[in-house]
């Protein structure tokens, strides 16, 4: 995708190509634009001079070392801020009456000087993903590009035996943008070893750019995929090939065994468990047991016991009464 660093330069651009004939786009050409050039040479010589052309000429050639410069993407603000500061000097030169076969060249200069200082272009780093700090800016045609390098990365093999783990990074050696950055997992089962996406499915249950596989069995055998994605554009596809072979570890066994038993006998236990009734002296010592059923049971409970009582003390009355 190319990325121009000024849409009004642009078309200005085009226009002094056809004027100046120029063989290609400098950085001139894409940081300033051609109603700017030519103010300055009509400030220079004046707006109606026949040798208009030959300073729009001269302007261009002053600046034809820097035909094939390559700058970090990042800081093409930078550069374009150094160039309108170029043209406002320029401008103050003209004004002073100032010759414009001196004053171009050492525009150019000064602009190496500066471009110099940018932040250098990082490099590519093999085999593969999409490296957005890598992004370079190119003088000759004014566009962005990334690096020439293939978004799937080679497929690594990783061989482990039955029952043991296997754990898969999905880690590049280029750096990351720092935000939004998220990982899918797939996989490619059957034992195909493979990078062709209509072979994998995906793994809803695998987050992050690490995933485990424990134990391992032998329907784990296949191509895992990772993709890592920022803000919805994929950078890089990594792919492991797993191959499990030979036996489990006698101990692992052992284990599996026992954790089978737990299995059988867990449905007998959920069997066992009872909904929970809570006697009176749970009620009273528990607060959160008191629901609304439990409060209205306890209320009757209790009148329940106060009729009891009442009737018990009316009995003793009577028959004590009775007998004297």
């Amino acid at each position: 995708m190319a990325l121009l660093a000024q849409d009004s330069a642009v078309p200005s651009a085009l226009v002094a190509l056809m004027v100046l004939r120029a063989p290609a786009w400098a950085c001139l050409l894409c940081f300033t634009s051609y109603k700017e050039r030519m103010r300055i040479c009509q400030i220079f010589i004046g707006v109606q001079s026949p040798e208009l052309q030959k300073c729009e000429e001269a302007f261009a050639a002053a600046f034809e070392g820097l035909l094939d410069t390559e700058i970090n993407y990042d800081e093409r603000s930078h550069l374009h801020d150094a160039f309108t500061q170029m043209t406002h000097s320029l401008q103050e030169m003209a004004t002073a009456r100032g010759s414009f076969k001196v004053a171009f060249p050492n525009a150019a200069e000064k602009m190496r000087k500066v471009i110099a200082q940018l932040k250098e272009v990082q490099a590519c780093i093999p085999p593969c993903g999409l490296q957005e700090v890598a992004r370079r800016f190119r003088c000759r045609g004014c566009y962005s590009t990334v690096c020439d390098l293939p978004l799937d990365c080679p497929v690594q093999d990783l061989t482990v035996t039955r029952g043991n783990e296997a754990k898969f990074s999905c880690t590049v050696n280029f750096e990351l943008p720092k935000e939004e950055i998220t990982y899918s997992w797939k996989f490619a089962g059957g034992g195909v070893r493979t990078q062709d996406v209509s072979y994998f499915q995906d793994l809803p249950w695998a987050r992050g750019y690490l995933a485990r596989i424990r134990p391992v069995q032998p329907a784990h055998r296949g191509t895992f995929s990772c993709v890592i994605v920022h803000d919805q554009i994929p950078l890089a596809r990594l792919y492991f090939f797993l191959n499990v072979t030979g036996a489990p570890p006698r101990g692992e066994t052992e284990l599996q065994v026992s954790f089978r038993e737990v299995l059988r006998w867990a449905p007998r236990e959920a069997d066992m468990i009872k909904p929970w009734r809570p006697s009176l002296g749970e009620l009273l010592a528990k607060p959160e047991a008191l629901t609304l059923s439990n409060q209205c049971l306890l209320a009757a409970v209790v009148a329940l016991a106060s009729a009891g009582t009442t009737l018990m003390v009316w009995m003793f009355f009577r028959w004590y009464f009775q007998g004297s």
